[in-house]
């Protein structure tokens, strides 16, 4: 196991926050030059770093721990009775893991997606090379995950299967199908998918109490918070 000690890490300067309007953010990044392991990143996981493309990385603001790393522990996991009929709803739903790649199926599911749910993030507009930058690496950890409908493509979830836990990179689905909460199954989806592999944990990302997209990941209980360098677990 490496010692984390003896990573190099650099800290980018402040940029505008991705989502909470009028703040500041600085970003803490693994050294590009370290090879892309799936056990340095497993340990990174565990203090709140997250992979984007070819990157690890974690908020490092200053001035501000608005940004917290969640995780839902495959033990002890309560379905609500909403959350029950979503994965009921779904049923019809074939599953595939498959090696990264940006066909026109795949591109063009993700473009419809950002054009229509995230047309005020960052993220728009969409383009190959984005797409491909962002979530097309080749990594032997990462996987897409596709949903399907009788052959139809209506959702792909890109996850990074570590040896202690999945890690939700990013979730893209059909915008037309708003009925089938298709979002949040991929989210169950992924923590059935731990638990049939033997794993503890899936690890959602960053919890913003003051941003509303944020909202959805506390439906799910238990749920772990990463605060002060502890896990603390919320019934």
């Amino acid at each position: 196991m490496t010692s984390l000690a003896r990573l190099k890490f650099y800290a980018t300067q402040p940029h505008d926050c991705s989502y909470l309007s009028g703040q500041q953010a600085t970003t803490l990044f693994l050294d590009p030059s370290q090879p892309m392991d799936e056990q340095i990143y497993a340990q990174l996981s565990e203090v709140g770093f997250r992979r984007s493309g070819d990157h690890l990385y974690r908020p490092h603001c200053q001035q501000c721990s608005a940004c917290i790393a969640a995780r839902l522990p495959v033990a002890g996991m309560a379905l609500k009775r909403q959350q029950k009929r979503i994965i009921k709803r779904n049923a019809d739903l074939r599953v595939e893991r498959r090696r990264p790649t940006c066909n026109d199926e795949i591109y063009s599911l993700y473009a419809r997606y950002i054009e229509q749910r995230h047309a005020d993030g960052d993220m728009y507009p969409p383009s190959r090379e984005q797409f491909t930058t962002f979530l097309v690496r080749d990594l032997p950890f990462c996987h897409f995950y596709e949903f399907r409908l009788d052959g139809r493509l209506l959702a792909v979830a890109v996850t990074d299967v570590l040896p202690n836990g999945l890690s939700a990179v990013y979730t893209f689905y059909e915008p037309e199908m708003a009925h089938r909460s298709l979002g949040r199954y991929a989210i169950l989806w992924q923590l059935g998918e731990a638990d049939r592999l033997g794993l503890e944990a899936l690890y959602l990302g960053y919890w913003i109490r003051n941003c509303r997209k944020m909202n959805y990941k506390t439906e799910y209980r238990p749920i772990e918070l990463l605060v002060n360098q502890r896990w603390v677990l919320l019934n």
